[in-house]
């Protein structure tokens, strides 16, 4: 079986695409805004309701709000849907984001923010490489749980800690 060189074009952008969405994800919860330039052109716009303007200026933003707001993050994305036109792509990705954060509540002492909605995107391949050309994140719901211990019957404290900067074990092995 041979695959023709439409076809391996086409699952190349696919992947490249999903890969700049994986950046976006571990930059954000790794708080690193270098990684997050990566992922936008330098005239990119980003809309996220509560914050709207150039992609390049999204990750010190966000960054820094996160570093205050939330203890801990994590953006998961799931369903992805990549509309190839030539050198351009419309993506629709659906996107939950954790953010677990202290309260001013002696009861509750931390809280978990649940959002869930969609990331509509316009890529664009540039000098052989896709980022984000503009961006307009949809919410769909949202919800604060009630925030129960940890039910998983495991020693947690064993486990390696995640970091919110360069010394988290993605960027390099663990040991």
């Amino acid at each position: 079986m041979t695959i023709d060189d439409d076809r391996l074009r086409t699952l190349m952008d696919r992947a490249e695409i999903h890969d700049v969405l994986m950046r976006y994800c571990r930059g954000v919860d790794r708080g690193d805004v270098e990684l997050l330039r990566t992922v936008y052109h330098l005239d990119s716009v980003d809309d996220h309701g509560y914050w709207s303007g150039p992609g390049q200026e999204f990750g010190e933003f966000i960054v820094g709000r996160l570093a205050s707001a939330a203890l801990r993050t994590t953006h998961a994305v799931a369903n992805e849907l990549i509309e190839l036109d030539g050198d351009a792509a419309r993506v629709e990705t659906y996107v939950f984001a954790y953010l677990w954060r202290a309260t001013e509540s002696a009861e509750n002492a931390e809280a978990l923010d649940v959002f869930a909605g969609r990331y509509v995107d316009l890529f664009a391949r540039r000098d052989g490489v896709w980022r984000i050309a503009s961006r307009t994140v949809v919410h769909d719901w949202s919800c604060t749980p009630q925030v129960l211990p940890p039910a998983l019957g495991l020693p947690l404290d064993a486990f390696v800690r995640g970091r919110r900067d360069r010394s988290d074990p993605c960027y390099g092995a663990v040991g």
